[in-house]
């Protein structure tokens, strides 16, 4: 038996198979079976060469000890997207389906130094302040709304009619958003990430976020967006509407994956269902084993460096796989010594997540007020006939089909109110029409 005789056999269907080009991470093949192309990569070593759309060549690190050095060395490996290489040679074009996710924005996740920090702990402390019976409050409102939507159907779509809508709904009332700004907010950011008319779903959402600066500045409230305007490091307007977009589209995206994830987790998996009280396990699962953001965190050389032997150029987009880096064996012994929490979803370093306890706080309660008012909900279809959406960086299903019995909800849940030590709350918004949007619907519902 020779050396070509053991070498690796790329997943069935993978366009790499046998021409020794990048693997793709994009594609159905890719979606519906990653960790068999992470099983593969990882025979490269510690990051192996990827493909994130055509054209688009990045660095994947699958291994726990790499990801971490490269996540915690801001010196060497830096965020600065205008250090990308490849786009300043022109090989990638704006016009990529991945630009609008690895581009530059002057925002925090794509600054270094000073500039990170600045910006960073405006954005750390701001959502520092959201109360957490607040935030229980507005997830247990929407996520009524959203359920009386469909409860008399006694058939819906999870990630279509609550997962992806919920999470945009939380961020509207969190960022004080009213009814007509909101509305918008929630079409820039669906068309944005469905790929449906993105280019103009980019601009409806800054122009609806500028407006959204504008009226704070001259009427402030007791909300995110004007907790970081007042926040010492004194943020311009321009740094506001990329502060405030970046937290409003990062977040939704792997929140409505994460709702829609876990959910699938407890309709799959009978050991849930047969010991019941488990949805904090089986958001933790999810996040091992299924994480929203599954391939991210782009950064590059600051000069040519080696990587765990790999040897990169100044300007190579290196990217993490959270997903390998989490099921791989170095993290495998970790959990099941116990370490339920040791694993990569939330990112690491200067730049982890900024929002990870109201993530896991408006999943959970999400999921459990969804079960308590549907305690019969299961999967509608074979679990093998589910889909997932293709891309490199996202692990979502397309759809998730629910059946249950059809119920009668309650017409509202309490109204939001201060709760004590906190400042009165901005004045509710003027009555909606009932043809506005789907933010001027659900304020129109809270008043009737």
């Amino acid at each position: 038996m020779n050396a070509h005789d053991t070498a690796p056999v790329p997943p069935p269907g993978c366009p790499a198979h046998g021409s020794g080009a990048r693997v793709p991470l994009h594609g159905p093949e890719f979606a519906a079976d990653p960790q068999a192309y992470y099983e593969y990569l990882r025979h490269y070593g510690a990051a192996a060469p990827v493909e994130l759309a055509p054209g688009v060549e990045a660095t994947l690190v699958t291994d726990y000890a790499a990801a971490l050095q490269l996540l915690q060395d801001s010196g060497t490996f830096r965020k600065d997207a205008r250090r990308w290489r490849a786009f300043n040679e022109g090989k990638v074009g704006p016009d990529s389906p991945v630009a609008p996710l690895l581009a530059y924005r002057p925002n925090c996740m794509f600054a270094d130094g000073a500039d990170h920090l600045r910006l960073r702990q405006a954005v750390t402390d701001s959502m520092a302040r959201v109360d957490t019976r607040r935030l229980s409050r507005s997830t247990e409102q929407i996520s009524g709304y959203l359920i009386s939507q469909f409860a008399g159907r006694g058939s819906a779509d999870l990630l279509g009619d609550y997962a992806k809508q919920l999470p945009l709904f939380v961020f509207n009332e969190l960022f004080g958003c009213p009814a007509d700004i909101g509305d918008r907010v929630l079409f820039g950011i669906s068309g944005m990430f469905d790929g449906v008319n993105a280019e103009k779903a980019v601009e409806v959402l800054f122009q609806a976020v500028g407006e959204l600066v504008a009226l704070k500045r001259g009427k402030p409230g007791d909300d995110v967006t004007s907790w970081l305007m007042r926040h010492e490091a004194g943020l311009s307007d321009e740094e506001m509407v990329h502060q405030l977009a970046l937290l409003l589209g990062a977040g939704a995206e792997p929140l409505r994956n994460l709702i829609g994830n876990t959910l699938h987790r407890l309709l799959t998996h009978e050991r849930y269902a047969r010991e019941g009280g488990l949805i904090d396990e089986a958001l933790d699962d999810t996040l091992w084993e299924n994480p929203p953001m599954s391939n991210y965190a782009p950064h590059y050389p600051a000069a040519d460096t080696e990587l765990a032997g790999q040897h990169l150029q100044a300007g190579d987009l290196v990217l993490v796989s959270f997903a390998a880096a989490n099921t791989g064996p170095a993290l495998r012994a970790s959990r099941q010594a116990g370490s339920n929490r040791a694993h990569l979803a939330w990112s690491a370093g200067p730049h982890a997540c900024p929002s990870k306890e109201p993530a896991r706080h408006i999943t959970v309660t999400a999921i459990e007020h969804l079960l308590n008012e549907l305690p019969d909900v299961e999967l509608a279809v074979p679990e093998d006939s589910l889909t997932w959406r293709p891309g490199p960086f996202n692990r979502a299903l397309a759809t998730l089909p629910a059946r249950f019995t059809p119920a009668r909800t309650g017409r509202r849940t309490e109204p939001l109110r201060p709760v004590a030590g906190e400042e009165p709350e901005t004045p509710a918004p003027a009555r909606p029409t009932e043809r506005g949007g789907m933010w001027s619907q659900f304020l129109n519902w809270l008043t009737r």
